[in-house]
């Protein structure tokens, strides 16, 4: 059974706090898939990873880049794991997917956004009846609070 963190961003978007997440997962020796809403999400994604400073420097590829099973973190709007990650980060999700292969799932949605706040309640749900450890943590001002 995975392990899932709900991450409720509150005062920025996943683009600002997935470069932390993404360090922190590195930083362990793991790697990492990520699964985006559309095409067009994963290629945003992309393009603003390639700005991130902090950490200095993330290094994936997206869906139709070079090489994807050397990649540590692979971005995607698809169901593919070429790079063998164990962790997923979801973004944009409207349903639960499957989950089982994956050691770590986090599922970040935006708080500022009542239907993905709806559609988070509603994967918390389903993934809870599929036997799921389950986490939920709010951004704060300065990182995040785990809620009990």
């Amino acid at each position: 059974m995975a392990e899932i963190g709900f991450y409720h961003l509150t005062r920025t978007g996943a683009h600002d706090a997935l470069p932390v997440l993404l360090g922190r997962t590195l930083d362990t020796g793991k790697r990492a898939v990520i699964r985006c809403g559309t095409p067009g999400d994963a290629r945003a994604l992309d393009d603003a990873l390639w700005k991130v400073s902090d950490p200095v420097w993330l290094p994936h590829a997206a869906t139709g880049g070079k090489y994807p099973e050397r990649q540590p973190i692979w971005i995607t709007a698809g169901d593919d794991v070429p790079n063998g990650a164990t962790f997923l980060f979801m973004l944009g999700a409207t349903d639960a997917p499957p989950v089982d292969p994956f050691e770590r799932v986090f599922d970040l949605f935006d708080g500022r956004d009542e239907s993905a706040v709806a559609a988070a309640r509603l994967r918390w749900t389903a993934l809870k009846a599929r036997g799921h450890t389950l986490a939920y943590w709010r951004q704060e001002a300065k990182g995040w609070t785990r809620a009990r």
